[in-house]
């Protein structure tokens, strides 16, 4: 018997260097799956090697937001292409959180590898130039309820943005927008009894109104990308519901650029369809131990290396 469970592909932030190492005789099938992905990219950012960065870095490249997106992409789906290579289960649906979301969609069939790789490096080059480098800020809230951090913001826009973008579990969101405003909402927020709000180390106010120019042009290269129907249910974070036609996966995958991250409600809306379990494929434990705190019923684990893969594999396994 096999428990139902979700695959979940997590975005920026998760990247560290050498976040692909440790998957003994399975490593060929990921050093591939990053060596076609660098192909895909020559045309837009010239002789590339992935691998090579996810290996030795440096930090500071793969922390830019237009090598992070194709690095994240492709370390999910590596980490997929070894779980299905080694028999793992269908899951019952896939998510991904942000930029995970252009993950999930290969995983699920609905996008060629190589175009996805080429649209999140697009991706994240309209992002940073949507916003000067230093006119944006993001911060983590823990503590609060949402309604309460959500009020904050209105209170502390003035005539600049601040807004409640990610809502990663009971406790725990983030905020984002000009960099002055957010540094009011912080204020505010530590006055209204935060337990801690923690600037994020990145220059792009994702998930912010603030993107929403950068989202009308990823409209634009959308357009000339082959989307099909997914194979694998996918519960998109602007509404945490599926769809299944391509132009409206392209809408959600634009929506999401400039609205908030549904997390807890995608989460929720796996374990409706039947989820009893998690596995995040990619570096990191990030969205495993969000799950967690969403359900603390819910089993979460991480597929980041050989070890973790096979106890992934066993845990799935009763009876």
């Amino acid at each position: 018997m096999q428990i139902p469970f979700a695959a979940v592909f997590p975005g920026q932030g998760s990247q560290s260097v050498g976040m692909m190492g440790g998957w003994g005789e399975r490593q060929a099938l990921v050093e591939a799956t990053f060596a076609e992905a660098s192909r895909a990219l020559e045309g837009a950012l010239g002789e590339f090697d992935l691998w090579a960065l996810a290996c030795d870095g440096p930090e500071s490249e793969i922390n830019r937001t237009e090598i992070t997106q194709p690095l994240m992409l492709t370390a999910g789906v590596a980490a997929w292409r070894v779980w299905q290579a080694v028999g793992g289960a269908t899951p019952l649906c896939m998510a991904g959180h942000s930029l995970g979301e252009y993950t999930a969609l290969v995983c699920a069939g609905a996008m060629e590898f190589s175009d996805a790789v080429r649209v999140v490096a697009e991706r994240g080059r309209l992002m940073q130039q949507a916003v000067p480098l230093g006119a944006g800020a993001m911060a983590a809230v823990l503590g609060l309820d949402d309604a309460v951090v959500m009020a904050v913001c209105a209170e502390a826009q003035g005539d600049e943005i601040v807004e409640a973008v990610n809502f990663n579990s009971p406790g725990q969101v983030v905020i984002a927008g000009s960099a002055a405003a957010v540094a009011r909402a912080t204020l505010l927020l530590q006055d209204k009894g935060a337990k801690r709000v923690l600037p994020l180390p990145v220059s792009v106010p994702s998930h912010s109104s603030l993107m929403r120019d950068a989202a009308m042009q990823m409209a634009k290269v959308l357009e000339d990308v082959e989307i099909r129907r997914p194979q694998i249910p996918v519960v998109h974070n602007v509404d945490a519901a599926e769809h299944v036609e391509p132009d409206a996966l392209r809408a959600a995958l634009v929506s999401q650029l400039y609205r908030p991250v549904l997390w807890v409600d995608s989460v929720r809306a796996m374990q409706a369809r039947g989820a009893q379990a998690v596995l995040e494929f990619g570096p990191g434990k990030v969205l495993a131990g969000l799950s967690k705190r969403i359900d603390k019923a819910l089993a979460a684990y991480p597929v980041l290396d050989e070890v973790s893969l096979a106890q992934a594999m066993q845990v799935l396994k009763v009876g």
